[in-house]
């Protein structure tokens, strides 16, 4: 497997988050992690994006424990915060510029990621005044700069409207089509069909769950 979670660990002071967290995944993969709020989804995210330590165990990309080589996150992992990570004050194009040189935005603009997620429909529009799908796009475009292998999503398209979870939902199909890894926590059933793995997270513990379109057995499990 490309990619593989073992034994990952975290608590807040007495409070045990994470109680060895393990998973496999492959490429052109998606794994969806579902939990309740306050479940620990997006402390697993946001330690595998390196913005928090884990208390133990390792996150394996091609064999190498990137807990332990965090420097090399960021060439390998793009991470989407369920919050906004963008500077209001500037506009779509603006933000992007802080990532992309010229030349290679302007590329990406015509016929790459950025063209299949619709920025350019909203380049000169201040973040402050964007939609929320509009914000989150841009989010994701500024996560794939570095052409990740693997892209992690805290809640991609909540609240979002038809039209913008297309979008997202497209770009995704098409980013695991070119072999890449796309772990996301979700409470959206649409985005579990992106998934060929499910996992529930509940009081730190996470097992395999088969999604079967039973939305009442899913709500008793979670």
């Amino acid at each position: 497997m490309e990619l593989e979670l073992a034994g990952i660990q975290k608590s807040y002071q007495k409070k045990k988050v994470l109680k060895n967290i393990s998973l496999t995944a492959g490429k052109g993969s998606c794994v969806g992690i579902l939990g309740g709020n306050g479940s620990g989804k997006s402390t697993l995210l946001s330690i595998l994006a390196g913005v928090q330590k884990a208390d133990g165990g390792a996150f394996l990309y091609q064999g190498e424990d990137l807990l332990r080589n965090s420097a090399k996150i960021p060439s390998v992992l793009g991470y989407v915060p369920q919050g906004n990570p963008l500077i209001e004050e500037l506009n779509a194009w603006d933000n992007l510029r802080m990532w992309y040189d010229r030349a290679t935005l302007r590329k990406e603009l015509e016929q790459g990621a950025l063209a299949m997620l619709g920025i350019g429909s909203f380049l000169k529009t201040p973040v402050r005044k964007m939609s929320g799908g509009m914000k989150k796009r841009l989010s994701i475009a500024c996560a794939v700069v570095a052409k990740p292998k693997i892209l992690v999503l805290d809640e991609p398209s909540a609240a979002l409207d038809l039209v913008c979870k297309e979008n997202i939902y497209r770009y995704l199909e098409q980013y695991k089509a070119e072999g890449g890894i796309v772990l996301l926590a979700t409470h959206d059933m649409q985005e579990l069909e992106l998934c060929e793995q499910c996992y529930i997270l509940k009081e730190g513990v996470l097992e395999a769950y088969q999604y079967d379109g039973d939305l009442h057995h899913l709500a008793g499990k979670l």
